[in-house]
């Protein structure tokens, strides 16, 4: 695996390094060791697998809170989506950043999202599908989000969001969200 740290502290692009013969490839793209050595979480409590109809749903922003704050390695199986990180540790040097990466099924880049960082995705083409590796098991009491949109964060998505869930269409604005002590610090 070649790890590439992105611009925000912490945040890190995995990139897989396939061995091939006529059969094909293979390569690892979670190794105990290697996220233990370079700082990142390196437990794992639960896998999941998202699926998408349609090109321009967005799945997010989320994240979870304390004691149940979820680090994440997320690829794309297939399709094509363009994600985005955002620093939502209030001692970070990064805080209220956003960082976003294409990931698709042909480049097979995995994404390392940290603790406290707000996570979500907008479909490119339809039939995708997202593989999640957590380290925390989904926890509904503790789940978090903030608005895609939110001028906060300024976030330039590459098309318009055609599919959303209620839910996420209408989280709170993050300075409400501040004003109302819905998220923690860390």
């Amino acid at each position: 695996m070649i790890f590439k740290p992105s611009p925000l502290k912490d945040v890190m692009v995995v990139t897989p390094e396939f061995r091939t013969d006529e059969r094909g490839g293979f390569a690892r793209i979670f190794c105990e060791k290697e996220f233990a050595e370079r700082g990142m979480n390196h437990h794992l409590s639960q896998g999941n697998i998202a699926y998408n109809h349609k090109k321009g749903t967005l799945r997010g922003m989320h994240y979870q809170l304390p004691p149940m704050g979820e680090s994440k390695l997320v690829q794309c199986t297939r399709g094509s989506v363009f994600d985005v990180v955002i620093d939502l540790r209030k001692d970070s040097p990064t805080y209220l950043q956003h960082f976003s990466i294409e990931l698709n099924a042909d480049n097979r880049i995995a994404l390392y999202v940290p603790e406290m960082f707000a996570h979500g995705y907008l479909t490119l083409t339809d039939d995708v599908e997202m593989t999640y590796l957590v380290s925390t098991p989904y926890s509904p009491e503790h789940e978090r989000g903030v608005r895609y949109n939110d001028p906060a964060f300024n976030i330039q998505w590459p098309m318009s969001v055609e599919m959303i869930s209620g839910k996420d269409n209408n989280w709170a604005l993050f300075i409400q969200e501040e004003n109302t002590n819905q998220t923690t610090k860390t």
